[in-house]
């Protein structure tokens, strides 16, 4: 019989050896979960401290020292789990953008009429835009991008894509004049709708972009729809203009709402 030593005790036989063998397997596994735990925590509320010191301060005016001092966390940590501030700005840029592509799947309601599904959704990404720090920070880090030496992820092309998209389904429903085609529609769409955002926030701030995009879909609107005559100024209190895609619904704004989440924007009396 031999004697072993783990853990500071001296076990004299196989039974007992196999025993805290078993003890010692079991326990790591449970504290393990424990450790990934709080290691997932750290890394979010880093994440989260970056995202907000970004969206404020930029790239170039944001340090590992002042993500360390709004986390709460060392600096060390924040080493631990990002190699540099190019990966934490990656990590940010790509968590804000991962949310992007369920956002739009949320807006395929075919009993909705596509030009009311794209307004309703160019306002719920104004509001994240103005109000959800890891899209703010992923926006402004992509517009920062050549100073930053990381391959920062392009969303605007799952966003042509979409809008592309609803607006092939309006022209195939007869919504959609004319001479709009979808793809080069969408392109111009897509970047004036970032450009306008991005501006609209610079000289405004964000809480005025949802006002401001009701002003630009109704300058938007008649150059897309069949009817010039459709696109007409919300009742009093809606947020954004309606979409109204036939003659017979002249005689007032449906009541439907748009797809989505229920607590996006201000109350909604049709779109």
């Amino acid at each position: 019989m031999r004697n072993y030593r783990a853990g500071g005790g001296t076990y004299r036989s196989r039974r007992t050896r196999a025993h805290y063998i078993s003890v010692v397997t079991s326990e790591p596994s449970e504290g393990g979960r424990t450790v990934q735990a709080r290691a997932r925590a750290t890394r979010r509320s880093l994440l989260e401290a970056a995202a907000c010191l970004f969206a404020e301060q930029g790239y170039a005016g944001t340090s590992v020292n002042d993500i360390s001092a709004r986390s709460g966390r060392t600096s060390g940590s924040v080493y631990f789990h990002y190699a540099s501030k190019e990966g934490i700005a990656l990590a940010v840029v790509q968590d804000g953008f991962a949310t992007w592509p369920g956002l739009t799947a949320r807006y395929t309601d075919h009993a909705v009429p596509p030009l009311e599904r794209l307004v309703a959704l160019s306002y719920e990404i104004a509001q994240a835009l103005a109000e959800d720090p890891l899209t703010r920070a992923g926006a402004r880090l992509w517009a920062e991008r050549d100073s930053i030496n990381a391959p920062l992820p392009d969303p605007f092309v799952l966003w042509t894509a979409a809008v592309t998209r609803l607006l092939a389904q309006a022209r195939a429903t007869g919504q959609l004049a004319g001479h709009v085609r979808p793809a080069p529609a969408a392109r111009t769409l897509v970047r004036a709708f970032f450009g306008f955002c991005t501006l609209t926030e610079s000289l405004e701030g964000p809480h005025r972009l949802a006002d401001r995009l009701s002003d630009w879909w109704h300058l938007t609107l008649p150059a897309l729809q069949s009817d010039p005559r459709a696109a007409q100024r919300a009742p009093a209190g809606a947020p954004y203009p309606v979409v109204r895609t036939r003659p017979a619904d002249a005689a007032g704004p449906r009541n439907r709402r748009p797809p989505g989440p229920r607590n996006v924007g201000h109350q909604r009396t049709g779109i």
